[in-house]
């Protein structure tokens, strides 16, 4: 008689996950320029997607699928440099799959359904018996076996992971009602008007596009959807609101399998696709006893970083103190006779002489010296309800730092507006 843990190891070993790590994250705004929602930086080293791969890893799943399509260069560059070790003779592997236009010249990705759909044939080629199906761009820890324990218990062909989130931020998932047994009786894709838990008015259950399927099941279920003509071909808009009317669809709630250090820990899930969802959950790493617990040597969180010096701190002038508290300062960082309070630094940035920093966030290789210019900035923060305090000495850097580009250019109209050029006589 196998022990549950063992039994979830077999689990695992028989399923395949599969990564979408396509989206535009186009509400990042200038973070997703360059990269993929998923490949932006987050918490000082990782990249968002490390935590969804950490949690395969963790979990005993190494057949691993990521399917990329929006600016994907700097995403494979990064898991082909962090993310190459697993061995395909010990039957690990982690597949990058672009969009191809496998199907005609013609067509790309059209839904994340479709997706998966479009390379069935690179899928079946690893036999799995199960599909975890993932997004890339959330931060949270979990233990997909647990998960696919549960699956297995309910006796269901679809499981969908759900959480609880305030209702009034419900509108920005699928949000989902279930009954005693815990199967989806209801799925609003996105609504305006979430409805809320019966008895909890101020909450809704959300799903957190965590998908368990059977392998033939989900085989056989995207082949209909590719038939659909009206359909968009989108787990979340499609394949699952269709499941639910069928009667075939689970839900497992996020506590059963969520990974904390702690009992009485908070069930710790974000989905950072917006600036101000990004730099609060920045933030939350640097409070004394984080919700998210990156320094747990149980559940590490796994990424490729290049190789930087430990972060320096310089000067111990009364005026001039290079100095961080409450903060994060990741490696290659210089703090030279910079204050430093309740901030993440990323790798690789120099604050120089009197500039002070305050919950800012600053994105790797970011420098902040202390100009006149800056010096004499009165500008509003894009902190709310906060403004830069006018201090000739010490600049002052917040949330604003997420976009230097704007600083700088009011600092370069500034300096042409005191130094006219002198008109040729």
């Amino acid at each position: 008689m196998l022990s549950s843990a063992r039994v979830q190891q077999r689990l695992a070993q028989r399923s395949l996950a599969l990564v979408l790590a396509g989206g535009r994250g186009s509400r990042l705004k200038q973070l997703t320029d360059r990269r993929a929602k998923p490949a932006v930086f987050f918490g000082g080293k990782f990249r968002i997607i490390d935590f969804a791969l950490s949690n395969c890893m963790n979990s005993g799943v190494r057949r691993i699928a990521v399917l990329t399509q929006y600016k994907a260069h700097s995403l494979l560059r990064h898991l082909q440099m962090g993310w190459s070790f697993l061995r395909p003779e010990m039957t690990e592997f982690l597949d990058l799959i672009p969009a191809q236009q496998r199907l005609d010249e013609v067509t790309w990705y059209r839904g994340t359904a479709d997706a998966v759909y479009q390379n069935f044939d690179i899928l079946r080629a690893a036999s799995p018996q199960f599909f975890i199906v993932l997004a890339g761009d959330h931060i949270y820890k979990m233990d997909y076996s647990n998960m696919l324990a549960d699956h297995i218990d309910k006796g269901a062909d679809c499981t969908v992971a759900c959480i609880e989130v305030p209702l009034a931020e419900a509108s920005d998932f699928g949000v989902m009602a279930v009954d005693e047994s815990m199967a989806i009786v209801d799925f609003l894709e996105k609504p305006k008007d979430p409805p809320a838990i019966a008895g909890t008015p101020d909450r809704a259950l959300a799903s957190m596009g965590v998908y368990v399927f059977t392998a033939d099941f989900l085989y056989a279920e995207l082949e209909r959807d590719h038939r659909d003509p009206s359909s968009s071909h989108d787990f979340g808009k499609d394949i699952i609101p269709n499941l639910v009317s069928r009667g075939l669809a689970a839900a497992h709630s996020f506590g059963e399998s969520c990974v904390k250090t702690t009992p009485e820990a908070e069930a710790y899930w974000r989905d950072v696709g917006t600036i101000d969802a990004y730099w609060e959950a920045n933030l939350d790493l640097v409070r004394p006893t984080p919700s998210l617990d990156i320094y747990d040597p149980n559940w590490p969180i796994w990424t490729y970083q290049q190789q930087f010096p430990p972060a320096k701190f310089i000067f111990d002038d009364d005026d001039r103190r290079g100095m961080a508290v409450d903060s994060m300062v990741s490696g290659g960082c210089i703090i030279s006779g910079a204050t430093v309070r309740r901030s993440l630094l990323f790798s690789n940035c120099r604050l120089n002489s009197y500039v002070q920093a305050c919950e800012a966030v600053l994105p790797p290789g970011r420098p902040c010296r202390s100009s006149r210019a800056a010096q004499q900035s009165d500008r509003r923060s894009r902190l709310p309800h906060q403004r830069r305090a006018r201090d000739r000495r010490r600049p002052r850097i917040g949330r604003e730092t997420l976009f230097p580009q704007r600083r700088r250019r009011d600092a370069r109209q500034r300096r042409h507006a005191r130094c006219p050029r002198l008109s040729r006589s």
